[in-house]
């Protein structure tokens, strides 16, 4: 019995990092894609591997399968949830440093994107155009034909591309954006801060009941500088979030909350700033700033 499961550990080890990043696409939640990853071991283990042909299509397809049951319940919970509802966010994704596709793809304003297609349609569009699956494994793991598949995959891209930012934005922009908005919080440069900052630029905050936080989208410039501007100077940490520059607050030493931005012609048209603390456990444990 000892060597079908240590086949299968190595078989399961060898994908995790594919399987995680999967779930985590389809459910912006490290903590929901970690119980995905269990729920797929456990099925895995159970399964005989010498009538699987190809491994990594059918852990695929567990994964995929237990995300979209988890991704249904979850969407019952948001409909209670205080507040707008963020992505969870990570400091450190599987191989999004060596993959420009990738980091786009569970960048924090893509994952909002993937929040307003239908589950089918999203674990469709993250298997084919991130993953490049074909559609007959799509089709298994997500019960339906291959035809539909095909129907399914073009009205999720279109949806996606009529919706992501405008433009690609290299690192270097969004480190330089990013730079110019903590540079005019750290000195208190209110007309630099206004400069950075879109005029449709709109702020979401995450605290989910437990803390302070905007209950409403905020939109413009003055709004969102005037909400901002209460940082300590000081508070804002650079970091790398979700495959792409972003900053850290950190509050007489302890972790406040983490902001991310959307990019577009080089001003911020969004800033994403979660403050609910059960998102930050994990980037609590994972970090360690220095300035």
């Amino acid at each position: 019995m000892t060597e079908p499961v240590d086949r299968a550990t190595e078989t399961f080890v060898a994908h995790r990092n594919l399987l995680f990043t999967v779930a985590y696409e389809m459910l912006g939640s490290a903590a929901d894609a970690e119980d995905v990853l269990q729920e797929t071991w456990l099925k895995w283990v159970g399964v005989d591997l010498d009538e699987v042909r190809e491994h990594r299509a059918y852990l695929v397809r567990i994964a995929t399968r237990q995300a979209l049951a988890r991704l249904r319940t979850l969407g019952r919970r948001k409909e209670s949830y205080v507040g707008p509802w963020l992505p969870e966010p990570l400091l450190i994704t599987p191989d999004v440093a060596e993959d420009v596709e990738l980091a786009d793809s569970v960048s924090m304003a893509m994952l909002l994107v993937l929040e307003t297609l239908t589950p089918t349609e999203r674990a469709v569009f993250v298997l084919r155009e991130v993953f490049d699956l074909e559609y007959g494994e799509i089709a298994e793991a997500v019960d339906k034909s291959p035809a539909a598949v095909r129907q399914i995959a073009h009205r999720a891209r279109s949806h996606v591309a009529a919706r992501r930012p405008r433009g690609e934005v290299t690192p270097a922009e969004t480190r330089d954006a990013l730079a110019a908005f903590q540079r005019a919080l750290d000195t208190g440069d209110l007309q630099g801060l206004l400069d950075i900052l879109a005029p449709d630029v709109v702020l979401l905050t995450d605290g989910g009941g437990i803390r302070q936080a905007a209950l409403a989208p905020l939109v413009g410039p003055e709004l969102v500088a005037g909400v901002l501007g209460r940082i300590p100077p000081g508070s804002l940490y650079p970091a790398q979030l979700n495959g792409h520059p972003a900053l850290i607050v950190r509050i007489d030493g302890q972790l406040d909350s983490v902001v991310a931005a959307r990019i577009d012609d080089g001003l911020i048209t969004g800033l994403y700033a979660v403050r609910n603390p059960e998102k930050l456990s994990r980037i609590e444990q994972e970090t360690t700033v220095s300035r």
